[in-house]
């Protein structure tokens, strides 16, 4: 558990969404900045828009964000999803209202995101099927740089232990 992904992968393009779903994933998860679009595009990426739309024909898709309204509102509009804001992960309290909202078990739900110490953290406390991906630009709100700090030495740790290595994609 703790803060290894199930699945490593350089960005959400590069992910196996097959074996996913022949795994019984139902539902995707998405964390909104560095994940889905940097933290300055006040709308979806069109290549995101495109694999969304893909995604939406074999999973329920739902963003899940720490950030408020008015930052989630766009992307919701313009992927035509349902998500949640101020999601306080790494608690799991955002997760289990996509859970019970969607009558969903925990088994058919997937968190991809960006962060060790938030979207890892709070997918496997809630027992899912968690994804880590690099995250898209280097600009962050300073809790998330705090976050990266800690984030850094886990990694290092891992890495001594053979555990999990920045660069190195599995799944």
């Amino acid at each position: 558990m703790g803060f290894r992904p199930d699945i490593y992968k350089k960005n959400i393009f590069e992910i196996d969404y097959d074996l996913l779903k022949n795994g019984g994933i139902k539902c995707l998860v998405f964390d909104l900045d560095n994940t889905l679009g940097l933290m300055e595009q006040k709308k979806c990426p069109d290549e995101v828009k495109e694999l969304i739309y893909e995604l939406k024909r074999d999973f329920l898709v739902v963003i899940c964000t720490n950030n408020f309204n008015r930052r989630i509102k766009p992307y919701l509009k313009d992927l035509d999803i349902d998500g949640v804001c101020f999601s306080l992960k790494p608690t799991t309290i955002g997760l289990n209202k996509i859970k019970n909202k969607y009558h969903l078990s925990k088994s058919e739900m997937c968190l991809i995101g960006d962060q060790l110490l938030t979207d890892v953290l709070a997918g496997n406390r809630f027992h899912i099927t968690t994804v880590l991906v690099d995250p898209m630009g280097e600009k962050e709100l300073k809790i998330t740089g705090v976050n990266r700090f800690i984030e850094n030495i886990i990694m290092r740790k891992y890495q001594k232990r053979g555990i999990f290595e920045r660069g190195k994609y599995y799944e």
